[in-house]
This record gives C-alpha cells, structure tokens and sequence, in this order.
C-alpha cells in the first residue's frame, strides 16, 4: 500500500465517522471530551481523586458513543476513563445541533 492510497483511504474514514456523528449527534446530551477521545452520551459521572498529591479524573460514562475512526463499532454500553489531563464536559444545546448541509453529498 502506498503512502497516497493509506492518505485517501484515511481521509475515507474520517468522512465516513464525521457523517456518521451527523447522524447520531442528536441522540445525545452531553460532549466529553479527555486528551485521547471524544465522547458523546446521555449518562455520565465525574469524580476527582488525588492520591499522594496527584490529581486524577475518572469518569464514566453509559450507552455512549466514541469518535475513533478506528473502532470498528462506536456505540459502547459502559465506559471508564481515567486521566491526568483536562476533562471538558459540555451540555449539548439542541438548537447548536443543526449541523451545515454536506457539501460532498451524502
């Protein structure tokens, strides 16, 4: 495989996992997003822990949906994720929701 077929099959999938978050976005509540992923869900908890002066997040999270265009199924039942790094949490507004039309036809 070339260096031109990995960059377009690349470019592939993040148009595929970008119109796929099109199509879920307005099932959920809350964006979550940690230094490694970006999480959309309905449910989630927050705890912050310290522990010999380190802090550290955890949050969890149900029926969520993962933006990874290398998962070969976004939607997970449960997740956990522990973290060092900022946690940003934003509640969705439903009138921020209305997404531009797809230029490239869908």
């Amino acid at each position: 495989m070339s260096a031109e077929d990995l960059e377009k099959y690349e470019t592939e999938m993040e148009l595929k996992l970008y119109r796929e978050y099109r199509d879920v976005v307005g099932l959920f509540k809350y964006v979550i997003e940690t230094e490694r992923r970006f999480y959309l869900t309905n449910d989630y908890e927050m705890q912050v822990h310290s522990v010999q002066g380190e802090v550290f997040f955890e949050v969890s999270m149900a029926d969520a949906w993962v933006w990874d265009m290398y998962r070969p199924a976004r939607f997970v039942k449960q997740v956990r994720v522990l973290t060092f790094k900022d946690v940003n949490i934003e509640e969705l507004n439903k009138s921020d929701l209305e997404l531009p039309s797809d230029e490239l036809g869908s």
